[in-house]
């Protein structure tokens, strides 16, 4: 699967902006400011329905406009698919397949991208929602399905806690709490397959990554991953210092997954209606990063951080491409080179070399190899600058999603 063209209108700093890619590698290039990142992210936000930058999607909206809309035409196995996603101010973001109206976490179903960025240093050094956000992208990537059960148990958690938040205030406590069990049974249901499809992501992961960290990094120092379950009394996000921290390997427990939540449920419902807060669950966990037997976070140098975390997002784009019916994910490495040695420059270039599409930015052309540099585009200001083209050949005709 490639992107064959990609247009935006009001997007970031771009009133319009027409691309053509390639196959194989596509560069751009242009001084920090100027937009690059944009072109990207705008890619990264209709696959995955998030922005690596920012939380808020009218931030995406150009100053002054009231809707920005992302074109994406696709090609696999010589089929074209047009998609289309408008982001609007003030009412819900609308989506288009082919000009039929379809729901925007459908897209996620016909574009499927990894992005490495800057901001990537966080998956090791940051707090485990960046974490667990990074294994649900990739969850949903390749089980679209999951994003139903992700928002469901979101739903459940919303009104567990202000029901739990309810009872602290007016004092209600034990079987008067009828209406919990309710919203127990759907948290333990929903939360145990996220819990589940988590951890056997996790399992999957751990090869790759030990690959791609070779690969990147040129040594072997013993790359892993462990999960860390708040069923199992792991508390990553837990305030309280005094409570035990488990790492689970899947056979620290016995029981399935939903005995281990419903026994950890009603184990912490005393201390769950004193805090007013849900305190077992997915949205709890955590997975710890280690090398050579030692937590990545606190231990790791900035080299080894650095390459742990593009590890991750190697190994993630391996595991989707074997999994993907419509071909290899775009992987998207975002102003990585500027961080890199020349060596580790070299192996970056080499590990992605056989991907269908690989996207990269960069503000200073020397920073990427050769190999990476076969479609040169410019970046000034918010214009695109494609030599031998005009901007608007082969755009994709505009039609208003409103």
């Amino acid at each position: 699967m490639r992107v064959t063209h990609l247009s935006l209108t009001e997007f970031r700093n771009y009133e319009t902006a027409e691309v053509q890619l390639a196959p194989g590698p596509n560069l751009f290039v242009g001084s920090n400011g100027q937009g690059k990142t944009n072109l990207v992210e705008s890619l990264v936000f209709l696959s995955t329905g998030g922005s690596h930058r920012t939380p808020i999607d009218t931030a995406m909206i150009r100053q002054d406009a009231s809707a920005a809309v992302i074109r994406v035409r696709l090609e696999h196995d010589g089929r074209a698919v047009l998609l289309e996603l408008q982001l609007n101010r003030s009412s819900a973001n609308k989506a288009m397949v082919n000009r039929t109206s379809a729901r925007p976490r459908e897209l996620v179903r016909y574009l499927s991208t990894v992005l490495f960025a800057p901001e990537d240093l966080v998956l090791v050094r940051g707090e485990p929602s960046v974490r667990r956000r990074m294994l649900d992208t990739v969850l949903v990537q390749r089980t679209p399905r999951l994003a139903g059960v992700l928002a469901d148990y979101d739903r459940v958690l919303k009104q567990r806690n202000t029901l739990l938040k309810s009872a602290r205030a007016s004092g209600v406590r034990g079987s008067a709490l009828s209406t919990l069990d309710v919203w127990d049974e759907r948290l333990v249901t929903l939360g145990s397959e996220i819990i589940d499809e988590r951890s056997r992501l996790i399992d999957e992961l751990r090869e790759p990554v030990r690959d791609a960290y070779r690969s990147v990094a040129g040594d072997d120092h013993d790359p892993r991953l462990v999960p860390l379950l708040s069923v199992d009394g792991a508390t990553p996000d837990d305030d309280d210092d005094s409570a035990p921290r488990t790492e689970r390997d899947g056979t620290a427990e016995a029981g399935s997954t939903r005995e281990r939540f419903a026994a950890a449920v009603a184990r912490l419902r005393p201390r769950e209606l004193e805090r007013g807060v849900t305190l077992v669950g997915p949205h709890r966990d955590d997975v710890s990063f280690q090398l050579n037997g030692l937590p990545a976070k606190g231990y790791a140098s900035h080299g080894e951080s650095w390459s742990f975390a593009l590890s991750l997002r190697l190994a993630s784009a391996q595991l989707l491409r074997e999994h993907s019916t419509t071909g290899d994910p775009v992987l998207i490495l975002d102003d990585v080179f500027a961080e890199l040695d020349q060596k580790r420059r070299a192996r970056l270039a080499a590990a992605v070399h056989d991907f269908e599409q690989v996207l990269v930015t960069s503000a200073v052309l020397d920073d990427v190899p050769d190999a990476l540099r076969a479609h040169t585009v410019h970046i000034e200001a918010g214009r695109v600058i494609e030599p031998g083209k005009d901007d608007t050949e082969d755009a994709p005709a505009e039609e208003s999603l409103g």
